[in-house]
């Protein structure tokens, strides 16, 4: 496998391990609630507190990658992934739970916007979609194996083995990519600010699509629990039966949408997810039964790939037709825009679903996701 092959597949290894680390904890939240009398309201603070880092350290980050390579912060990133989740395993508090889940998210952001930058300086453009279609589809499986890993894990050794287990991955992690990187050209390139990336207007307008992206799928994912429950009567277990369907179909096709963003433009494939998502958002209202709820998100998560592995490649090339080539900043600013919609998604989600119910929320959704295509299809 050719050098770069080998980054890749550490920077995939490196995402997937930072998803799971995320998500891990999601099974024995019940535990850490009873032991430190945490109220629902606390608990989902301390998931909150995961973006608070992600949105401040994204673009600095980034910047300085672009000043100093990006080495020394992908290597940080995982020895912070691996110190954060030990601290999550010997937590005696909330206030170190808090600490430790901070921490994480700034390993989060050095992980993703780094480790992409580096992609972006190792593969042309004509093959970055393939490479970024890679990563994803590798590293987006952790978002389904951690929760399952945790409880697993949990029902085994307790509260901390599923802590240990991922500490000890991010540490492998860690070694393998310091052995693999010093024959890797390190790319350093004048450092750029947010705001002069940001009066960009194409770089502007992406990162708004981005946005809406983020928060569409974000929306969906406390959403549709509460739907399937009301409405169809699924248990907690089936519920996670289709997000695993959903997540493992979309992680299969994000290889090949990158192979298509290579030979089409990232550009026309993001119009067709923008429009996809936004017609068949109202068919989710149509789920009678398992197997009908499994077919509408299998097809919904698969839509929605369309929209993000060509966005990676495409927020590169708009920043090199515009002559910057500090994709630090430029993937610190996806990040923040990608953190902007995880956190906005969801509130907004939850607020129309109780005020105006499900099916006039994904039909208002819809309409904004054909008005957004719209506005990329406008831009040149």
């Amino acid at each position: 496998m050719p050098r770069r092959g080998l980054v890749l597949a550490c920077i995939t290894t490196a995402t997937f391990t930072d998803l799971v680390a995320y998500s891990v904890a999601v099974p024995v939240l019940p535990d850490y609630a009873t032991r430190f009398h945490a109220s629902p309201t606390m608990v989902g603070l301390l998931f909150a507190s995961f973006g608070i880092t992600l949105l401040t350290v994204s673009v600095p980050l980034g910047a300085f990658s672009d000043r100093f390579g990006r080495k020394g912060p992908m290597t940080a990133a995982l020895f912070v992934l691996a110190l954060s989740t030990l601290a999550f395993a010997y937590a005696r508090s909330l206030a170190a739970l808090f600490l430790a889940r901070m921490l994480q998210g700034a390993a989060d952001a050095a992980t993703w916007v780094v480790g992409f930058a580096l992609i972006t300086d190792l593969y042309a453009e004509d093959e970055r979609g393939r490479a970024m279609g890679l990563a994803m589809g590798g590293s987006t499986l952790g978002i389904i194996i951690g929760p399952l890993l945790g409880g697993w894990l949990y029902e085994i050794g307790g509260i901390r083995l599923p802590f240990l287990v991922v500490a000890a991955l991010a540490a492998i992690d860690l070694i393998v990519f310091t052995i693999v990187t010093p024959a890797t050209v390190t790319v350093k390139v004048a450092s750029a600010s947010m705001w002069k990336v940001l009066t960009l207007r194409p770089i502007a307008i992406c990162a708004l699509l981005i946005v809406a992206a983020a928060a569409t799928m974000a929306m969906l994912e406390p959403v549709m629990p509460l739907v399937f429950e009301s409405r169809l009567g699924l248990s907690p277990a089936s519920i996670g039966t289709l997000f695993g369907i959903a997540g493992l179909a979309s992680s299969a096709m994000h290889p090949v949408y990158g192979r298509l963003s290579d030979r089409g433009g990232g550009r026309r494939l993001m119009l067709m997810g923008l429009t996809g998502s936004a017609a068949i958002l109202p068919i989710l209202n149509f789920a009678a039964d398992f197997r009908s709820a499994a077919v509408v998100m299998t097809l919904t998560w698969m839509t929605f790939g369309l929209i993000i592995t060509p966005s990676l490649a495409y927020f590169a090339q708009i920043a090199s037709e515009a002559g910057v080539t500090a994709y630090g900043v430029v993937y610190g600013i996806y990040n923040v825009a990608w953190a902007v919609g995880l956190m906005a998604g969801p509130a907004l989600g939850g607020f129309f679903l109780e005020r105006a119910g499900f099916g006039r929320l994904t039909v208002g959704w819809s309409a904004l996701l054909l008005i957004t295509s719209l506005v990329l299809a406008r831009l040149r």
